[in-house]
């Protein structure tokens, strides 16, 4: 239930306070790898748009927007999430979780992983209809904390809905010709990437920029600068050798 103001306290608790967790676990072994791999490939775009490094990325971390008792019931822990021009510390302290009356700028977007059917995604539920009903993920996400872009992706469908905050409800996005979603604010498009990642085959969420070409995560970067640097090497080999037959020393 919603505390009533006569029993408010005088201080608001902050996010050392509120607890860190509800207490549910990760819903598969998919997601972890999945958070990771979003966040590694848009961290160079995010360290481009924010100089000063001043955004934060959230990982199932809360999002309280209302108080409550208990205080649970008054979050959302998205699966990943991204506000902008926020310090990635509080005070000097690391976010137990993100607290909107105390830091007032809400996360830019909010991407969900489905897990069982999706209704917990899509709950439009409000919480004042008057039979006790919790708020609806999706409710909370476009009423109370106004999240500007909301993503629920589904990876046994091989499928991701995207959401716009327009004139404060959300339009679900129509894909572009590349079947990728533009984020504007962030230059960047959203979209499925069939392929291996952390030794599984699946159906990948990933970023692309606004010209269409993959994002890739640090690994995979790595990666793509050890394959140029071996054939930058071979041509070297090669004009070496021709040099050779040639009479003529390399080295020299």
């Amino acid at each position: 239930m919603t505390i009533a103001p006569s029993s408010l306290p005088l201080t608001l608790p902050d996010h050392m306070q509120l607890p860190e967790s509800d207490g549910t676990f990760v819903k598969n072994f998919q997601e972890h790898p999945q958070s990771l791999l979003l966040t590694s490939s848009i961290r160079p775009v995010f360290d481009r748009l924010h100089p000063d490094g001043q955004y934060c990325i959230g990982q199932d971390c809360g999002i309280y927007w209302r108080l409550t008792d208990p205080p649970e019931r008054g979050a959302e822990a998205p699966d990943w999430f991204y506000v902008p021009n926020v310090p990635p510390l509080l005070n000097g302290v690391v976010r137990r979780s993100y607290v909107m009356w105390q830091e007032i700028v809400a996360p830019l977007i909010a991407i969900e992983f489905v897990s069982g059917d999706g209704s917990e995604e899509r709950d439009k539920t409000s919480p004042f209809g008057g039979n006790g009903s919790s708020a609806g993920k999706f409710w909370v996400y476009e009423q109370a904390i106004r999240i500007p872009f909301y993503a629920i992706y589904e990876v046994e469908k091989a499928a991701v809905e995207v959401y716009e905050l327009v004139a404060n409800r959300y339009q679900r996005l129509s894909p572009n010709q590349r079947g990728h979603y533009p984020i504007e604010p962030m230059a960047v498009e959203l979209g499925i990437w069939q392929g291996e990642q952390y030794n599984q085959k699946l159906p990948w969420l990933r970023w692309w920029d606004l010209d269409g070409n993959l994002l890739l995560t640090g690994d995979e970067r790595a990666d793509q600068e050890e394959q140029r640097a071996d054939r930058e090497k071979q041509r070297a080999d090669r004009l070496a050798a021709k040099l050779r037959e040639l009479g003529i020393d390399p080295e020299g």
